[in-house]
């Protein structure tokens, strides 16, 4: 597992004109939780994308331990360790869960063998053994966010960033989610960026707290200090969040 941390210097990012991230720079270490968040439109999603490849940069770069990895493709940024899951569940539906957990394994270079032994040990973490000879598309939708998860961490990632997974989760699930995601920073060593708009996860379980509104940062630091940042309450949590 590298020991090098992820940094996202001074990222823009521009759609047909319009800048969707202005100068953004962020900075993820190895063990550590940091929360992104902000207002819908804000540039949350936009930024993990620059971060994994998805989208090109207008500015700025982004390096893993100084060794710049903006403007390769999404597939070697993750063979460089860093894996992500999406708004929208990705998972090959007609396959198995246990199948969909492998499919992410073997495609970092493992054999069968350990792709299954890989597998197994994940979904008995995220208790899903019972469900691993279940088709995907049959899942709950909580469950589906737990496979994905389980998909990307498959891989053996060196940083892990989530965009949304409490998503679709009811109270239970999110508490399950918590646990899980809170041990891993321990368990496996890995960097964890994660973006949610439930805002009891994120302040139970990030070390950190990043905030973007219309594409710029407008605050970082500890959970307790950024929300009750007067530019953060305005933009995004609102009074009532801010002093619960």
């Amino acid at each position: 597992m590298s020991e090098k941390s992820l940094n996202a210097a001074g990222v823009s990012v521009e759609f047909s004109g319009l800048r969707a991230l202005d100068n953004v720079s962020l900075t993820l270490s190895p063990a550590e939780i940091v929360g992104l968040i902000g207002p819908n439109g804000s540039g949350k999603t936009t930024l993990i994308n620059a971060i994994t490849g998805q989208v090109p940069l207008a500015g700025g770069r982004v390096t893993i331990g100084g060794d710049q990895i903006s403007g390769l493709s999404p597939r070697r940024i993750a063979l460089k360790g860093i894996n992500r899951s999406f708004q929208i569940v990705r998972l090959f539906n007609n396959m198995t869960v246990v199948e969909n957990v492998e499919s992410s394994a073997l495609a970092h270079g493992v054999s069968l063998r350990q792709a299954r032994e890989k597998a197994n040990t994940l979904l008995a973490e995220f208790s899903l053994s019972e469900k691993a000879e279940d088709l995907a598309g049959n899942l709950s939708y909580g469950d589906k966010r737990r496979v994905e998860i389980a998909r990307a961490l498959a891989a053996d990632p060196a940083f892990l960033l989530l965009d949304e997974p409490a998503a679709g989760m009811n109270e239970a699930e999110s508490e399950t989610l918590l646990h899980i995601l809170s041990e891993l920073p321990r368990t496996r060593g890995l960097g964890l960026l994660i973006i949610d708009h439930d805002m009891g996860l994120i302040m139970r379980l990030c070390n950190r707290l990043h905030v973007l509104a219309s594409g710029r940062t407008i605050a970082e630091g500890k959970a307790d200090e950024v929300r009750k940042n007067p530019a953060v309450i305005e933009a995004y949590l609102g009074s009532e969040a801010a002093n619960a």
